[in-house]
This record gives C-alpha cells, structure tokens and sequence, in this order.
C-alpha cells in the first residue's frame, strides 16, 4: 500500500446501508433488438481464439457479474476514471444523489483485464450489457505485463441523458460521502475500488484524493 487508506469500513458503517427510494427513470430503455445486436457486432470484431476481455475500472473489478477465465492488471491510455454520470437510483436516491463512475476522454487509467468465458458468450454479454448504462462499449488496448490486448470497456458518453462531467474535488467529496441508495452507499463504492486496486499495486492518485476526503466528511458524522 502507497499509504494509509483513510476510508474504512468503519466509516462507511455511519452511512446507512441502503435507502428504498428511488429516483425517476431518466433514460428510455432502448429498443429490444440493442442487446444482441450490441453483443454480436463485439463478438464478431474478436479475432478467432483470442477470446473476448473486458477492461474493469470500477465495480466490475470487484462484481464482474459474469464467468471469467483469466484476469491480469492492466493500463488503458486516453481514458480516465471520472464520477461524470448523475445517479438518484442505484448508490444515490432524490435526497442524497450519486455519481456513477465511468471512463471519460483523457489521461489514462489502471484496472483489469477480464477474459469472459467463451461458452454461451452471447448470452454472458447479453446479460453484463443489461447491467451498465445502453452506450455501446468501445474497444480499447489494454497494456498489461503479460502485453497488450485488445478490450471492450464501458465509457462515459457526452450525449447520455446522465452525463455530468465531474465537478471540483470539494464539491464532489461532498456529493459522495452522503450519497446512498437501495444498492449500497458511494463510500461503499469507492472502498471496495481503491482496496482492489491497491492490492493489485495499481494508485490511481485522483481516486486515492476522493476516497481521503469522503472519509474527512464521514469522520465529521462522529
């Protein structure tokens, strides 16, 4: 570890763990044939035996929510992690709103590289698409030790009803630290993020900056 994590379990323990309230649907559901016709161009752009990875930068690092065969640290450059998409449903409700992470234009971002499992692949990538915002991924090149490979990752896009771009770091340690909805609490969130990432050896410096000021909020809650 680079340094002492201030965040704890602890302090995300003062928040509760859930709220029932939820938000207003802000985003239509788009049209039935969006998911296997999303999921088949991707798999049809995967070269033969080279399986089909996932860059993981945020809950999908710690929940992937599918089968995976193999998993390696990774560097994408020309993304960033960013809290840029609004959230009043998920870890945030009408009274304590969120901000759900993506990967905005710009700099670069350490995670992991997820190779799904290949059998029944359409239906896995059906169903992991029905779990992220509808903006079809983009294929990215994900730099690892063991070289580089070619990945699908879920980035933030200006023209989705729930982009925000990310406010100062004051402002937005405020909105985090009382964020909370029916799954769990932001500080919940980014706790699980930076200990994954940390024990992977991988300091994302702005994510390192959220987490000590949500925990300076949380220890004002005594």
């Amino acid at each position: 570890m680079t340094a002492r994590l201030r965040l704890s379990r602890e302090l995300v323990e003062r928040l509760p763990s859930r709220v029932d309230e939820r938000g207003p649907v802000r985003v239509p559901d788009p049209p039935p044939e969006y998911y296997p016709e999303t999921a088949t161009r991707l798999i049809d752009a995967v070269p033969p035996g080279e399986g089909l990875w996932v860059f993981a930068a945020g809950s999908l690092i710690w929940n992937p929510r599918f089968e995976e065969v193999e998993r390696r640290a990774a560097m994408v450059h020309g993304w960033r992690r960013a809290f840029c998409y609004h959230d009043a449903r998920m870890r945030g409700s009408p009274k304590t709103p969120g901000r759900m992470l993506s990967l905005d234009r710009g700099g670069a971002c350490g995670g992991f590289v997820i190779r799904m499992a290949p059998d029944g692949l359409e239906d896995r990538l059906v169903a992991l698409l029905k779990t992220e915002p509808p903006v079809p991924p983009k294929w990215v090149r994900a730099e690892s030790e063991d070289g580089a490979v070619r990945a699908i990752a879920f980035t933030a896009s200006p023209d989705f009803p729930l982009y925000d771009p990310e406010p100062p770091l004051e402002e937005l340690a405020d909105t985090l630290a009382a964020a909370v909805g029916h799954l769990g609490s932001m500080a919940e969130y980014i706790l699980n993020t930076v200990l994954h990432l940390d024990q992977a050896g991988i300091h994302d410096p702005h994510l390192w900056q959220v987490q000590d000021l949500v925990a300076e909020r949380l220890e004002r809650l005594g």
